[in-house]
């Protein structure tokens, strides 16, 4: 490297508050990485309730949702996708409903449950969206009386009256709020096939009169595959717009402040150009943005995916992953890549300047995977919270609260996963305020956000990825460590500073504390997780 090059670099680093690597190694040899958290630059704002979550419709009205993983079907699953009459790749996790050894009826959740309530208020604020697949085709049972039987004709579910008021206590009792989308299958469409308000009002009505107040709402759940969602085999984007302009004028008339999200797309940026078959039977985000009317939206939405899981090896071996790639760079970098898609593709070309929401995202569709509930995913889930507040998303929901293997809170008790505590570490540390901390090196993410609620404070997280190597920061004042950990990768255990982290025995959170460093080196441990508050930083920035 010529010696202008190294001036030039180290310039450039010295103005977002990263030095390069002292020209002393340390004694074993090992390069630190010199943050300056006191002149890192402000590059991205998001919203306070950025960090959110889904409570799908199918719990609600308890459904069939995702079949648990057993030994014997994840060995099943294991053996299908070494076949090769598996490699077809043509399926869709929606296009498997009535396959039943994918699915299992459900209760309905408890959400007057007093833990997953106190749980999920330590989370807020927030955004709780209620939507998901079974919402396109819901029947609204706007009476006290019983509910029928059996959904009326063009309808897969009901939701009654007494189901959508304990959504709407339980989002008031977590400082949650609601997010939701509307029905859109053969019982709420006239004779010319066209998309009709009245189900969508008596919802909207009755959730005022409830004392609830749908903050946002997409029109339906991922329109981009609108047939596999209870949409008419033959829709097209003509008929999305269509619609999408009678659902618009009945939004503006009906809830003005209920904020219009979409379209809410999924898989385009990532698992479609991965499938070996042909592409799936639906429509592009790009034919339903620039059809006439063309849509418009107030907040811009997509669903992220890096993969599908193990339930849905009929996709495809292409749109797998595995946990050997869990802790790889390429796999983290998928949220890039489906960021690039939608917002640098998409939004940017349509919807100009709008805000940005993910409104589903976990480690993969169907469920997620076997390891999804493991401190294993809790890198993938703060690295894709840390990479996309840089880009600038506002709001990202995380599916589900408490339901599959994706869910931050065991679906039967409720008691919390490495995901949660991981989430309430950024809940409490993380500001909406995000900071410049230099490009992401190989094996080590660090990000940067003013420390919330505290002024001048600057919050840095550290994702060491390397499974041997120690990594090491140098920084100028002391810091607090949060320290995240595992005895075993794929395991729902995980520490804080090297103690367990669990709920007492009258399920009170413990208190989380950081432990006190001084200024200078300090060595990340292989496979960890570091939050580093640095309160004295005294970034103007943060102020």
């Amino acid at each position: 490297m010529s010696k202008r090059m190294s001036i030039a670099i180290c310039a450039a680093l010295a103005l977002v508050g990263v030095s390069p690597p002292a020209g002393t190694a340390t004694a074993d040899n090992v390069q630190p990485m010199l943050l300056t958290p006191g002149v890192m630059k402000p590059i991205a704002k998001i919203d306070e309730r950025f960090l959110s979550y889904n409570v799908e419709m199918a719990e609600v009205i308890g459904s069939n949702f995702w079949k648990p993983y057993t030994p014997a079907s994840i060995a099943a699953l294991k053996a299908q996708a070494a076949s090769p009459t598996s490699r077809s790749g043509g399926g869709r996790p929606e296009a498997a409903d009535h396959d039943p050894p994918m699915f299992r009826a459900r209760p309905p959740i408890d959400l007057s449950n007093a833990r997953l309530r106190r749980l999920a208020a330590a989370l807020a604020p927030a955004y709780m969206r209620t939507s998901g697949t079974w919402a396109n085709s819901i029947y609204f049972h706007d009476y006290d009386s019983p509910p029928p039987l059996n959904p009326p004709a063009g309808f897969q579910g009901v939701l009654t009256r007494s189901e959508w008021k304990s959504v709407i206590d339980f989002s008031r009792s977590v400082g949650a709020k609601l997010v939701t989308s509307f029905a859109i299958s053969a019982g709420v469409r006239d004779s010319a096939g066209a998309w009709t308000p009245d189900q969508a009002r008596k919802f909207v009505t009755y959730t005022n009169e409830a004392g609830g107040d749908i903050a946002a709402a997409e029109f339906f759940n991922e329109p981009n595959i609108a047939a596999y969602g209870g949409a008419p085999h033959d829709y097209n984007a003509v008929d999305y717009a269509r619609d999408f302009a009678i659902f618009h004028k009945f939004a503006k008339a009906n809830a003005p402040d209920m904020a219009i999200v979409g379209p809410g797309s999924v898989g385009e940026g990532v698992l479609q150009p991965l499938m070996s078959g042909p592409a799936t039977g639906g429509l592009s985000s790009i034919d339903m943005l620039s059809a006439n009317p063309s849509p418009k939206y107030d907040v811009f939405s997509y669903h992220f995916y890096g993969a599908v899981s193990l339930r849905c090896i009929s996709m495809g071996e292409s749109v797998q992953t595995t946990p050997e790639a869990a802790l790889s760079d390429a796999w983290l970098a998928r949220a890039d890549t489906s960021y690039d898609f939608y917002v640098r593709g998409l939004r940017d070309r349509y919807e100009q300047g709008k805000p940005v929401w993910i409104t589903e995202t976990a480690d993969s569709a169907c469920g997620g995977n076997p390891w999804a509930f493991t401190f294993l995913d809790s890198f993938r889930f703060l690295d894709q919270l840390a990479r996309m507040a840089r880009q600038g998303v506002s709001v990202a929901f995380h599916n589900t609260l408490a339901s599959s293997e994706y869910g931050l809170l065991d679906q039967h008790t409720f008691a919390p996963r490495p995901n949660y505590w991981a989430a309430l570490l950024w809940r409490k540390l993380m500001g909406s305020t995000v900071l410049d901390a230099g490009p992401l090196q190989p094996g080590l993410h660090v990000y940067a956000h003013c420390q919330r609620d505290h002024a001048g404070g600057v919050t840095l997280l550290a994702i060491d990825l390397s499974s041997t190597e120690t990594k090491i920061i140098d920084l100028p004042t002391a810091a607090d460590l949060y320290v995240l950990t595992a005895p075993e990768l794929e395991r729902g255990e995980v520490q804080l500073n090297g103690q367990d982290l669990r709920l007492s025995t009258d399920d009170e959170l413990p208190d989380l504390r950081g432990k006190r460093v001084g200024a200078g080196p300090i060595d990340l441990k292989p496979s960890s997780i570091t939050f580093l508050v640095v309160s004295d930083a005294g970034n103007i920035s943060c102020e």
